[in-house]
């Protein structure tokens, strides 16, 4: 069986997704997902991961679009239909299952679109919640000043979730010797992107323009990938020698060591006339709890010295 094609545990898709693995079976249920059997056991093939995200993505982008026309009903600006939260980490869908259960709240909705694209939505009034890690590589800040240049004249809120590690994936044992954002100028490395608007992806373009390098010039620059653990399988199978992404997929694949380059900001971004909603204040309490701190201090890989606080306004 090929790279792409090996046998992935229900288990494995969740971590992909970073969906609880129960949210797996019910994709099987609705046959959002394609799926084998092997004896009793169920199992999937990246072929069925990738096509799941495929299709979810143009789903989401066409609600979206659909939802632009909405913007203004009263219901979505009151916030109680059609809440949608931008972003993939696994933190928003825990986020999403404790504001289901809030007395003031419900289950979010789920766009799992990159930070550029999320920020877009919000400033169209498609969604209510974006996420971002964004770096601006002149005044080494995070997200604020892509707030500022993608809500224009709209005012926000940046809230924190956590700090993550980014860097780089390598083969293990990093048998072609990388070591830092240079390494991209050597002609000889083929590497893998994510797809354009996702934080890993400014930030690797944000150091490249820094140090006068065109993507263009790069081995497999226009190759993209449509997650963390996409580019980091590419790299274990030995399809690319180096891609980018935080921390926790590299913990997740096999084949895969982590070079560790810069801590990231991972916010919430809010529109300021909607925080006295009781769904918005629901999920500040959320996140200022301490059920849902412990959750992720026993996960691992997050620093949550910010999580829930108010970091800027724009």
């Amino acid at each position: 069986m090929s790279g792409e094609n090996k046998a992935l545990t229900t288990q494995d898709v969740a971590d992909i997704l970073k969906i609880a693995k129960n949210t797996v079976y019910e994709l099987i249920k609705r046959g959002e997902i394609n799926s084998y059997k092997v004896g009793r056991k169920v199992r999937f093939t990246m072929d069925d991961v990738e096509s799941y995200i495929s299709r979810s993505r143009r789903t989401v982008t066409g609600n979206l679009d659909e939802g632009a026309s909405r913007a203004s009903h009263p219901g979505l600006a009151s916030g109680y239909e059609n809440f949608i939260i931008c972003g993939q980490d696994v933190m928003l869908d825990v986020l999403s299952n404790y504001l289901s259960r809030h007395p003031r709240g419900r289950p979010a909705l789920r766009a799992y679109i990159g930070s550029y694209s999320g920020l877009a939505a919000l400033y169209r009034g498609e969604v209510q919640v974006a996420t971002a890690h964004l770096w601006d590589g002149d005044s080494g800040d995070y997200n604020t000043p892509y707030v500022r240049r993608l809500l224009p004249g709209i005012p926000a809120v940046i809230v924190g979730l956590a700090g993550r590690t980014q860097g780089l994936y390598v083969a293990s044992g990093n048998p072609k010797g990388i070591s830092g954002w240079e390494d991209f100028k050597r002609p000889e490395l083929m590497m893998i992107n994510r797809e354009k608007g996702a934080g890993s992806r400014v930030l690797l373009d944000e150091h490249l323009r820094l140090m006068g390098i065109f993507g263009s010039s790069i081995r497999g620059y226009g190759r993209e990938g449509s997650s963390h653990h996409t580019v980091a399988s590419a790299v274990g199978r030995g399809e690319a020698d180096v891609a980018v992404g935080h921390r926790k997929a590299a913990e997740q694949v096999d084949g895969v060591d982590f070079i560790p380059l810069q801590k990231e900001r991972y916010d919430l971004v809010i529109k300021k006339e909607d925080l006295g909603l009781p769904i918005i204040q629901a999920l500040l309490e959320i996140l200022r709890s301490d059920s849902f701190r412990c959750e992720f201090e026993a996960m691992g890989g997050y620093d949550l010295k910010t999580l829930g606080q108010m970091l800027s306004e724009t």
